[in-house]
């Protein structure tokens, strides 16, 4: 398992944000901040299943450590922070898919995809209650009834992130040519689920 100092260098594009608007000496205060924050985090939840941890550790409880630690140096500037860097990451890789779209065939085979990926990374396993649907060839539906995001960052006192990850996927696949994502509420915004649809286009 990554320890706490591992998991933030894959967050360099949050540190980057918060060296441009703060001084050399209280951006190193936020993130030695962070890194205790996540520290304790990971020894709080110690033992979390593999699935779980791919979320927990690879995206709730760093981006949380971040943002807490945001709130107590800097907290007009903290939830904008975390909002501008997480939706320039998302739309930087939907950028990229929008273009392998364009390759022939791809559209069908990201289609396709979702069925196998959304059961083993959006699973049971991985901490996600979900209902799929039975759907007609070139559309995938499902909705997330329960949601590690929403409950782990609850858990450590920043819900209002869950939102932030939820708007992900709108930057992420909103925007490819050729495929429609539909999104119509989230558990993020205080609804019963969050529904998401994919479908080919012509």
């Amino acid at each position: 398992m990554k320890d706490a100092d591992e998991i933030l260098k894959g967050k360099k594009f949050i540190r980057n944000e918060i060296e441009k608007r703060f001084d050399a000496e209280t951006s190193h205060e936020v993130w030695q901040l962070a890194k205790k924050k996540l520290e304790d985090m990971l020894n709080k939840y110690d033992g979390l299943p593999g699935g779980v941890q791919a979320h927990t550790h690879g995206f709730i409880f760093p981006a949380a450590a971040i943002y807490l630690a945001l709130k107590d140096k800097a907290p007009e500037q903290a939830f904008d922070i975390m909002q501008y860097t997480m939706k320039e990451k998302s739309s930087k890789f939907g950028k990229s898919l929008a273009r392998m779209t364009y390759i022939p065939g791809f559209k069908k085979f990201f289609l396709s995809m979702w069925d196998s990926m959304s059961h083993k990374m959006f699973g049971e396993n991985a901490g996600f209650q979900n209902i799929f649907y039975d759907c007609p060839k070139g559309e995938f539906r499902m909705d997330i009834t329960q949601c590690p995001y929403n409950k782990y960052l609850t858990e450590v006192g920043c819900p209002e992130l869950t939102k932030l990850f939820c708007e992900n996927d709108v930057y992420s696949y909103g925007n490819l040519p050729g495929l429609k994502f539909t999104r119509t509420k989230t558990i993020g915004t205080g609804d019963d689920c969050c529904d998401f649809k994919m479908e080919l286009i012509h």
